[in-house]
């Protein structure tokens, strides 16, 4: 059965793991005042997935795709492991690496003004603003403010979303630094099955920088867009027996096809990144799980296991599908400001931070139109701002952000559920808050 019949019979199914697996849902492209706010979108207090058995009408489950309709989704969001399948990422044996803490009382009345509007704001309206679950800030190396709402608690862990994208692209840059990835070789090199594909022709480096030309659209409204055949490759949901579509992330990556030329622009796809993880695996002899938990999550001294959803063959997830505690990924935010040095030890090779730091060129991002953005670019997944603090981020659907400031000398990580999944719903009331905080710092230090 091709893809498109089974979407029309089965769109549920193809909906649940469309929605964790492209990070977005179409349905929610709708203002947010037509959503009910953060205090009343609590997930607690709304009782989804509480007793024993829960209530019926507060039971949430993947199959129907009930688990991710907001404001559901913002339970499910910290208990992906409980409605899917997922691979360990061990933290290791070692004991976890301190945080110092120099807890502050001054941010929360930190005001700016938002992007959209000009009017004010302050930092704890922002939190609510954008549907928070869980915010970290460091200074200097120093816990200097934590807060949890909702389901997300601090030893719970929180799906990173496209927060991935920035960790594969970090292990590939390692890679690179350590001479185990050439980025001007063709991924065809790397992967052979990918030959014939649109991927086959592209350079490692393309892939990286999302500077390939594949025929991948992201447009969630249109049903024959390429990325309903990903997310039914990715469904780990048993398919029916006349399903003839590709079963797996890369059973899919083969069928994409080719749509302008590499090199010319900068295009958000999804697909790019799962092809670096496969990449990735077949230079390394590792799956992106396997690498990410032997160079870095169990180097990190991280509190807690992270974890990645995976489909049916159990390839992980690279576009999206990682889940880790907010202050681990605060920790790897703090390694990466300082340039792949923490817990003791160099774990990425500084080479590989000043790569992503560089960041690409502004004429192949201008083209893809991010307004809130001006002057952007991305590099090895990575966003770089290149404003005056040298700041960049890792950045995800519904509110996931992990911000370093180099100038600053400060990491915020924050994890959130925001109804509408697009970042422009909540840039304009986070980037400048992100900014206030940076200079906040650096002119009351303590």
């Amino acid at each position: 059965m091709a893809v498109q019949q089974w979407l029309k019979r089965a769109p549920s199914r193809i909906a649940a793991s469309f929605l964790l697996a492209v990070n977005a849902i179409a349905a929610q492209a709708a203002p947010p005042a037509q959503y009910p706010n953060a205090a009343d979108s609590d997930p607690i207090k709304l009782g989804w997935m509480l007793g024993s058995p829960p209530p019926a009408d507060r039971i949430l489950r993947f199959e129907d795709g009930s688990y991710f309709r907001f404001p559901a989704m913002r339970w499910s969001v910290a208990h992906f492991r409980e409605l899917m399948p997922t691979v360990n990422i061990s933290r290791g044996l070692q004991p976890a690496a301190a945080l110092p803490q120099a807890l502050r009382d001054d941010i929360d009345p930190l005001e700016f003004r938002r992007l959209d509007s000009g009017e004010k704001m302050s930092w704890s309206e922002s939190l609510s603003a954008n549907y928070t679950d869980g915010i970290v800030v460091l200074h200097k190396g120093r816990l200097v403010y934590e807060r949890y709402f909702g389901a997300l608690q601090a030893d719970g862990q929180h799906g990173a979303m496209s927060v991935t994208k920035s960790f594969v692209g970090t292990l590939a840059s390692m890679l690179v630094a350590q001479g185990q990835l050439d980025p001007s070789r063709q991924v065809a090199d790397y992967v052979p099955e990918l030959a014939a594909s649109a991927f086959g022709s592209a350079t490692v480096r393309q892939v990286m920088d999302m500077t390939t030309g594949i025929q991948f659209s992201e447009d969630y409204t249109d049903p024959k867009a390429e990325v309903w055949a990903h997310a039914a490759a990715g469904n780990p949901l048993p398919k029916p027996k006349d399903f003839s579509g590709p079963r797996s992330y890369y059973e899919f990556l083969k069928t994409v096809k080719p749509q302008g030329q590499h090199g010319e622009a900068f295009g958000y796809r999804t697909a790019n990144t799962d092809a670096l993880g496969w990449i990735i695996a077949r230079a390394t002899g590792q799956s992106v799980a396997q690498l990410l938990s032997s160079r870095i999550w169990s180097r990190l001294g991280a509190e807690q296991d992270a974890y990645m959803s995976v489909d049916a063959t159990g390839t992980p997830f690279a576009g999206g599908g990682l889940n880790t505690g907010l202050r681990d990924l605060a920790r790897f935010g703090e390694m990466v400001r300082n340039n792949g040095f923490f817990n003791g030890q160099q774990i990425i090779p500084a080479a590989a931070i000043a790569d992503i730091r560089q960041g690409g060129k502004t004429s192949d991002f201008a083209k893809a139109g991010y307004q809130l953005l001006p002057g952007s670019t991305y590099r090895n997944m990575w966003w770089i701002t290149h404003n005056d603090h040298g700041a960049f981020a890792a950045r995800g659907v519904h509110g996931q952000t992990l911000y370093i400031d180099p100038k600053a000398e400060m990491v915020i990580a924050r994890y959130g559920s925001h109804p509408v999944a697009a970042n422009a719903a909540n840039d304009p009331t986070s980037l400048p808050a992100f900014d206030a905080l940076a200079r906040h710092l650096m002119a009351h230090p303590r």
